[in-house]
């Protein structure tokens, strides 16, 4: 297991993909940069999210970076290790392909959210995905240390319109900001509202 602490890089776009990481305590987003510097969030992980998986098909070199943003904890398994595993212990198979395919799901709605709705609706969406209101569990009402920069990033926007929104949220009473920014379920009607 390797730890932490808070905006630390695991791995850098272009470094050899030679494992696949669990991540059992804290939170990591997945960038990818262009040639012009421009960064953009693929994803924002949390506890018992996997990362890293495209090594098992065959990817050679990481196409994004993976940071931390706030102390995490990673268990890291090398590909050989992770292959093996799988082809041996049923129940971690039909866990890690559960977690493939729903992350799969959940970047095809990804895209159809920033192809078709304004960045208010993809800013709720996000905010409620990254309290698990979508989870069967109990949704974390808490946000981790989440930046307006970084959900400008995942939302595809300006860090000036999340502001704007995040203060018409506030007012609105779907968002706190004490003790962190607290999600409260009613903000799940911006998303509906057509």
């Amino acid at each position: 297991m390797a730890t932490y602490s808070e905006s630390k890089k695991i791995y850098s776009q272009g470094d050899e993909a030679t494992s696949v990481m669990y991540i059992q305590k804290g939170g990591v987003k997945l960038s990818v940069v262009n040639n012009v510097d421009k960064e953009v969030i693929m994803a924002i992980l949390g506890r018992g999210d996997f990362f890293g998986e495209g090594c098992l098909a065959g990817q050679r070199t990481r196409i994004g970076t993976a940071t931390t943003f706030t102390p995490t904890s990673i268990l890291m398994v090398e590909k050989s290790e992770m292959k093996r595993a799988l082809h041996s212990d049923q129940s971690l198979s039909d866990q890690f392909m559960l977690y493939v395919l729903s992350r799969n799901i959940r970047i095809e709605q990804d895209l159809i959210d920033q192809l078709f709705n304004s960045s208010e609706k993809r800013l709720a969406r996000t905010l409620l995905l990254l309290a698990r209101y979508n989870e069967d569990s109990q949704p974390h009402k808490t946000l981790p240390n989440v930046s307006q920069q970084m959900l400008a990033g995942m939302i595809g926007t300006t860090r000036s319109r999340v502001s704007y929104f995040m203060n018409k949220f506030r007012k609105l009473g779907f968002i706190q900001y004490d003790h962190g920014l607290q999600i409260d379920s009613s903000l799940l009607s911006v998303v509906l509202h057509e």
